[in-house]
């Protein structure tokens, strides 16, 4: 992936939102990212999210499915 594409703008959601977008698809229809550190991870999760601590985020991308709509916290 290419740096221009982190700038394209995306859709916001606030925490309700992100909720009801979760509990409206099928588990596996999305990415649940959480771009934490692993120690606040560890401490406190959503189940089913994946971890990619911010900075690994660039050379992590390709673990990320481009199909699917991809929520972080």
């Amino acid at each position: 992936m290419k740096w221009k594409e982190f700038f394209t703008p995306v859709k916001n959601m606030d925490v309700e939102e992100a909720r009801i977008y979760m509990a409206e698809h099928e588990e596996g229809t999305y990415t649940l990212l959480d771009v934490r550190q692993l120690g606040e991870y560890e401490n406190s999760r959503i189940p089913g999210a994946t971890l990619i601590p911010l900075p690994q985020l660039s050379d992590r991308l390709g673990e990320l499915d481009p199909e699917k709509p991809v929520i972080a916290y």
